[in-house]
């Protein structure tokens, strides 16, 4: 029987003479076998512990030795086990736990003294060196030459970067290293992104610049990946939309989506409250949503988009008289947000009422208004913005919307008073 763990060997008189151990284990193999002594001659059970500096390793007597298992983190992959004699505590740590609970059975068994053949006995040998080395966290591949073929990622990864390899696809094995907080595929030939991507609980940062990519799935949006994605970059891709749903990614801090053929922003983009950056220079973009509004930012790069110069007399009427029933009761629920759900009302109307629009009176447009677009400065809503064109403005357009013609007539009035001073 084996382990590999991080291990720490607490010399329990230490306290007496003030001395206290170090807190930290050392990455080790730990055995069980059978060991002869040559003071008596005997044969017993053994837990042997080698380590980076002591591969020869440390035995230690099992049987009726152990005084106490401490098992209360056993989920965690953390147990301690104290021996009588000598007076330690071997503390283990980073551990998969359902190996180390195999490790502390049998560990039980040999303290009771079983028959050897009931129990998993290995080899006390020293360990290679590669075995007892620290974790790798961190993986940098920038060649298609380097790229592992019929070796598996180190498990312990949490850093990795495989840029300059022409991968057409994500590598199924990356998504089996659930450590991962950094993944970078940047400079790739990547198309699609798995859906699977979504399952790396403790992926903070994403990057996908230079690749080839034509969509960003619903699925990711919907994912862990709502919890946990901080920082993603998108840029010098194919996208030309994002989905509704790229606004549930609400813990992103920094979005680059530079050079690629998006034509609009996702419309609910000012529910992304923890977002502070934001490139999204060079792209097909003509008018901002209307929720751009509510966005916070310290820095804001929209350069190099073809955006149409405001003009309110410019509009789209989506209007009829009078209004369906459908739509006074759309407006109804979302004025009075009441709560709505695919379990009350139909689908398609759940998704008509997610992207409700809200008129400046206040109240609320589902999908018939009146739409326009007005000038804003984008230094309303970041602390610095790069320049939107050559000319040095910083002004683009964003998106309005009326739920009626007596608010677009009113609309209409400001903006012609506004012109003529």
């Amino acid at each position: 029987m084996k382990l590999q763990c991080d291990v720490e060997v607490l010399n329990r008189q230490l306290p007496t003479y003030g001395m206290r151990g170090r807190g930290k284990g050392a990455r080790a193999i730990l055995s069980i076998g059978k060991h002869l002594d040559k003071t008596s001659q005997r044969s017993g059970v053994y837990l042997l512990i080698c380590t980076a500096k002591d591969r020869a390793g440390s035995k230690y007597k099992l049987k009726d030795n152990i005084e106490k298992f401490f098992t209360w983190f056993v989920e965690e992959g953390k147990a301690t086990v104290r021996l009588k004699e000598p007076a330690v505590d071997v503390c283990l740590s980073r551990a998969d736990p359902n190996s180390l609970k195999n490790f502390l059975s049998a560990a039980r068994l040999a303290d009771r003294g079983s028959e050897t053949s009931s129990l998993p006995l290995s080899t006390l040998t020293p360990v290679r060196a590669r075995d007892v080395e620290q974790p790798k966290k961190k993986l940098s591949i920038l060649s298609k030459k380097d790229y592992p073929l019929t070796s598996n990622f180190p498990y312990s990864l949490e850093q990795l970067q495989v840029s300059w390899c022409k991968l057409t696809r994500v590598d199924m094995r990356m998504l089996s290293l659930k450590a991962l907080c950094v993944l970078d595929l940047s400079s790739n030939h990547i198309k699609k992104l798995p859906a699977t991507i979504g399952d790396l609980g403790c992926l903070s940062q994403l990057n996908l610049r230079n690749n080839h990519l034509e969509s960003f799935s619903e699925a990711l949006c919907l994912s862990t990946l709502q919890k946990t994605l901080q920082s993603l970059d998108l840029a010098h891709n194919r996208l030309r939309s994002l989905p509704t749903e790229f606004c549930q990614l609400r813990e992103l801090v920094t979005l680059k989506v530079d050079d690629n053929q998006l034509v609009c922003l996702p419309f609910h983009i000012g529910r992304m409250s923890k977002l502070r950056f934001l490139s999204a220079a060079h792209n097909q973009l003509s008018v901002l949503p209307m929720d751009f509004r509510k966005l916070s930012l310290e820095n804001l790069d929209l350069f190099g988009n073809p955006f149409i110069q405001p003009n309110p007399l410019d509009h789209t009427i989506k209007l009829t008289f009078p209004l369906p029933l459908l739509e006074i009761a759309s407006r109804a629920v979302a004025n009075q947000r009441l709560v709505f759900g695919p379990q009350l009302i139909p689908a398609h109307l759940c998704r008509d009422l997610e992207v409700a629009k809200t008129c400046c009176c206040g109240k609320v447009c589902i999908s018939l208004y009146i739409q326009s677009s007005v000038s804003m400065n984008l230094h309303q809503v970041s602390h610095t913005v790069v320049l939107v064109d050559d000319m040095g403005g910083t002004d683009a357009p964003v998106q309005q919307y009326f739920c009626s013609l007596t608010c677009y007539s009113h609309f209409l009035d400001s903006s012609l008073q506004r012109a003529a001073r």
